[in-house]
């Protein structure tokens, strides 16, 4: 499909500089711009870029100021990094989707299916399990009993919905994902761990994404619950009965232990560890590695280390961190020379 700068403009509420009848039937990023392209300049750092690249038409922003005249026509919008994703959502709503039931899946006769959904191979559908209309479920996944998929979602092959667990519309499940596993609880015994019972489920609300080989276990009682509008990368851990408030983002290998409650807009870099039954307040900031080993209680916090301090405090402290040897050596060298000042003294004091 084509589209030219002035019906994007239009769509992205835009203005156009160049040629408005420019047409574009793909996406390329700037630095590999082609003709029939489009691409977006946000990064000041790609500036130099635009004045060479072969897209034919670029997203850039309203306040851009030109150092030199562009072979490519602009598109001057307030966003471009939000425009590009508007027009990248648009185009993946307009190509087509699967529909049907595949005659290698496997659907009870008890489940329910809504209309133009699709089922692919080897997929299994289980008793009284519910996908609304619209959604797609790809090879190899798996819907428990009485587990609920909700409208217009997309999950990926060899995704695993355990029973009884809901999803909600608009959701994205990418493959390997496992949501409502048991939680991990063991009890000591005598001869071992006696396993508790994780009788809960996991409810996951409204335009929730969650990346390949995440995993979100099922609650001791009650449910584990992903808020709407959450963001989970690749290789995530949510525990049992955690509370993943609404809009917040991990990325990859973040883990947060049981019963732990996290605010909404929260942001955790890559392999943040949470500590359980904790409480951390909405717009909570954590860099990537950093371990949280308590409630946090000052909305907007940010936080980094292991365990995760104030980040200015960390910045100052990071830079004696890396003089520590030579502090060392010096306090030791003083220790040895106020060892050697008092025994001159006692020395003195026994001939005086």
């Amino acid at each position: 499909m084509k589209f030219n700068a002035q019906q994007i403009a239009s769509f992205l509420g835009g203005v156009v500089e160049g040629d408005p009848n420019a047409e574009v039937q793909t996406f390329a990023k700037i630095e590999e711009g082609q003709a029939g392209a489009i691409s977006f300049l946000a990064n000041p750092k790609y500036n130099h870029y635009l004045y060479d690249t072969a897209a034919s038409v670029v997203l850039v922003s309203r306040d851009l100021v030109l150092e030199r005249e562009v072979k490519a026509t602009l598109v001057r919008v307030d966003n471009p990094y939000e425009a590009i994703a508007k027009l990248l959502t648009l185009y993946e709503s307009m190509t087509q989707k699967r529909q049907g039931v595949h005659p290698l899946a496997c659907v009870s006769e008890s489940a329910q299916i809504g209309e133009d959904c699709y089922i692919g191979p080897f997929a299994y559908i289980g008793n009284k399990a519910k996908v609304g209309k619209g959604s797609q479920i790809y090879a190899h996944v798996v819907i428990e009993e009485r587990a609920e998929v909700g409208e217009n979602c997309l999950v990926y092959p060899n995704v695993s919905v355990y029973h009884d667990c809901r999803i909600g519309n608009g959701c994205i499940l990418h493959s390997g994902c496992v949501i409502g596993a048991d939680g991990f609880g063991f009890a000591p015994a005598a001869d071992g761990y006696e396993k508790i019972p994780q009788i809960g489920i996991v409810t996951i609300e409204d335009n929730v994404e969650i990346g390949a080989n995440t995993c979100v276990d099922r609650s001791t009682m009650g449910s584990t619950f992903v808020r709407k509008g959450v963001k989970l990368d690749n290789l995530v851990q949510i525990a049992h009965n955690v509370d993943v408030g609404a809009h917040t983002v991990m990325s990859s290998q973040v883990g947060v232990a049981g019963s732990t409650k996290i605010g909404q807009w929260c942001m955790f870099g890559g392999q943040v560890g949470i500590t359980g039954h904790a409480h951390i307040a909405d717009r909570t900031q954590t860099g990537a590695q950093a371990g949280v080993a308590g409630s946090v209680k000052k909305e907007g916090t940010v936080l980094l280390g292991s365990p995760a301090i104030d980040y200015k405090n960390y910045t100052r402290s990071s830079v004696v961190f890396k003089h520590l040897p030579e502090v060392y050596t010096e306090v030791h060298a003083l220790r040895k020379e106020l060892e050697e000042l008092k025994q001159q003294l006692n020395n003195d004091n026994n001939n005086a």
